[in-house]
């Protein structure tokens, strides 16, 4: 998989780029470069990518614009780079749509297992769950497909998901009615790869929430229990 995976970094920054883009090289990744959002469009009209690195500052529209102007229709994955003393940036990455981020300056070994992480996530292989979900899952009028990766709603549309996103509602139907804490979550969904402190699954609890509730304020579908995690309350049919 890592080995033909099309990596883009988008970074203004010229010696991280380059170190970025010779590493990434060195370890079987094909690599694309751009140093601002114009050329990383360019990019993006003329090759697929599998998963972007993406600087929060950039010249011109910035990485936080850019990642929202993605996730409009888009779930390719996408790993923000932001500075150490910036937790907020990080944040909001993740809200706006990120499957990751990690922190300037940066060890190129653990970018690498962030990235191959995603991949795995993003991958129609279940790598980082249990065992293989059922092919299909249906709740409350909502059909989840786990070989396609794509949810329906009621009205028969395609949702899209990030990889993430996806992985945490399989994990969510597959054990639903019971209360998961936040650590079994991130066990289910990223193997652990999330700092003991990481925000990761409460943002994407609230992203999932704004796709599949009728009102995300109110949540009936994916509840919050106190001091204990959250709680996937629909029953669901497994084909």
């Amino acid at each position: 998989m890592a080995r033909s995976s099309h990596i883009l970094i988008v970074e203004d920054d010229r010696e991280i780029r380059t170190m970025v883009t010779r590493f990434l090289q060195k370890h079987g990744f094909r690599v694309s470069a751009a140093d601002c959002a114009r050329a990383m469009d360019k990019i993006l009209s003329a090759a697929r990518i599998d998963l972007m690195i993406l600087d929060i500052m950039l010249p011109g529209e910035d990485g936080l614009s850019i990642c929202r102007r993605i996730r409009a229709d888009s779930a390719m994955p996408v790993i923000m780079l932001t500075a150490s003393g910036e937790p907020t940036a990080r944040v909001v990455g993740l809200e706006m749509g990120a499957d990751d981020y990690i922190a300037k300056p940066f060890d190129p070994y653990e970018l690498l297992a962030r990235i191959k992480a995603v991949l795995r996530r993003a991958s129609a292989m279940p790598a980082t769950l249990e065992a293989a979900a059922p092919a299909i899952m249906r709740f409350a009028g909502w059909q989840l497909n786990t070989i396609a990766r794509e949810l329906i709603n009621p009205e028969s549309s395609r949702i899209t998901l990030t990889s993430a996103e996806f992985d945490l509602l399989t994990a969510f139907c597959r054990h639903a009615q019971r209360t998961l804490t936040r650590d079994q979550l991130l066990d289910l969904t990223q193997g652990r790869a999330g700092a003991p402190l990481d925000r990761s699954i409460d943002i994407l609890v609230s992203r999932i929430r704004r796709k599949i509730e009728h009102d995300p304020r109110d949540p009936e579908l994916i509840k919050t229990v106190r001091s204990g995690g959250y709680i996937f309350t629909p029953e669901v049919v497994s084909e």
